[in-house]
């Protein structure tokens, strides 16, 4: 007879039936879990525009000014949020991200006036946006010295899956409780609070890095000592001079430009994607059939790519995620029958899936374990105001030349502009910063723990 099998959940000496497994695969669950609840319920809540324009008269001009805020107040908190993550861990990131959570969406349900909806919406749940996309992310690449790219994909592959629970969700929410007001009321209510209180339970199985728990990163040789836990003065010293270093390489001002021409080349799509579709004569439901296909496509490029930039180099499979980001958007000049659109959807999808995926990797080869929160944060202001800036901007050609050529063809160049950046960065074969440590005090630089 066989016996069931064992569960242990010591944190130095995890074994799951009978066989050990190493904490990182922990961090990356709980992390995925925590983008599922913060993110994706505040990026799914697009779906509610046109309820928020019948409840409250809003226009819709009005309505997208909101989302467009989101993602620039993200974007611009982006530095400090990784700054906070460096400055005190990740762990305490995660529970001021959680409480700005359930205060944002919480006080969203029960806004009356359009400044109430850009504060509470556009600036407070925006604010825990920044933190669960900074330093959430930074945190998790310290637990790798094999197989981040795994990792990253586990974590970047559940922000793709999450649109698609998060959507039903919300949908069902709103019907259960009768929909109008009330329920729209409701759907920020319930994923708020429940989703607010899950990621506060989970901060508890959450650790900054592994030598807070005695371990060592997974792949580490076992004659690697354990990295003293750095806090207090001596990790704000640490942000700062490694910051301070970074900004003197060409390649961090350049990972911000790019960030940023991708994120508004993909904006444009992710946004009047639909809206094109239909104005080629495209019934709503192909045409949102086609917007579902490109997210489905970019979830699976959301895993593979960083296990391909961990493997061969970021620098290379981003150029080619750029590319395939690129190119695509030719299709839509001509695109006419539904076929068209879903032809674009999949190649789009796996150049727009991978385009951001990257991004973490690519700051592990270029400065090592040295506290890239900061670093991260900036590349991510640069994301959040491009999503910004082409939203915005893609609509106000579409006005004034009433078509979406010239939208289209901004997504085109902006797109462009990334790739001839890619081109620029420096090799991800060798550090940046190697000896970065030297312009720290003695006991600031990294030491093994004694008797580890």
């Amino acid at each position: 007879m066989k016996t069931a099998p064992r569960y242990s959940f010591r944190l130095r000496d995890l074994i799951i039936a009978g066989r050990p497994v190493h904490y990182a695969w922990v961090i990356v669950g709980v992390a995925a879990v925590m983008r599922l609840f913060s993110s994706s319920f505040r990026s799914s809540s697009s779906i509610l525009i046109p309820r928020l324009v019948d409840s409250f008269g809003w226009s819709y001009g009005a309505v997208g000014f909101g989302f467009a805020l989101q993602w620039v107040v993200s974007g611009m908190l982006g530095p400090s949020a990784g700054w906070l993550g460096d400055r005190y861990g990740a762990r305490v990131a995660m529970t001021v991200g959680a409480l700005l959570f359930i205060a944002g969406m919480v006080l969203t349900g029960f806004m009356t006036s359009l400044w109430q909806f850009y504060l509470f919406f556009g600036i407070i749940l925006s604010a825990s946006m920044g933190i669960f996309q900074v330093p959430l992310t930074a945190s998790v690449t310290l637990w790798f010295k094999r197989n981040l790219g795994t990792g990253m994909g586990l974590l970047q592959s559940a922000q793709g899956v999450g649109p698609l629970v998060a959507v039903p969700i919300m949908l069902l929410v709103i019907a259960w409780f009768g929909g109008g007001l009330d329920g729209l009321r409701a759907a920020f209510w319930v994923p708020g609070i429940i989703g607010g209180v899950a990621i506060l339970g989970l901060v508890r199985l959450f650790y900054n890095e592994p030598a807070q728990i005695g371990l060592r990163p997974l792949g580490a040789a076992e004659s690697e000592p354990v990295r003293q836990v750095q806090g207090g003065e001596i990790a704000k010293l640490r942000t700062r001079v490694f910051a301070k270093q970074a900004q003197r390489t060409a390649a961090f001002w350049n990972l911000i430009g790019i960030h940023f021409w991708g994120c508004a080349g993909h904006a444009i799509v992710l946004v009047y994607l639909v809206a094109i579709a239909e104005a080629e004569g495209v019934s709503p439901g192909l045409a949102a059939g086609a917007f579902v296909t490109m997210s489905v496509t970019s979830t699976v490029t959301r895993f593979a790519v960083p296990v391909m930039a961990d493997r061969v180099g970021s620098k290379g499979v981003m150029a080619v995620c750029f590319t395939l980001q690129t190119l695509p958007i030719g299709l839509l000049f001509f695109a006419v029958e539904p076929w068209h659109f879903y032809l674009f959807a999949v190649l789009f999808g796996i150049g727009f899936g991978g385009e951001m995926s990257a991004f973490p990797i690519i700051n592990r080869q270029y400065y090592g374990s040295a506290p890239i929160g900061t670093t991260y944060g900036w590349q991510m202001m640069g994301a959040g105001i491009g999503m910004a800036a082409g939203s915005l901007i893609g609509g106000w050609l579409r006005d004034w030349t009433g078509s979406f050529d010239a939208t289209m063809g901004l997504s085109l160049a902006l797109s462009l502009m990334g790739v001839l950046s890619i081109v620029l960065l420096p090799s991800t074969g060798h550090h940046q910063l190697p000896d970065w440590e030297r312009e720290l005090p003695p006991e600031a630089q990294t030491q093994g723990v004694a008797g580890d």
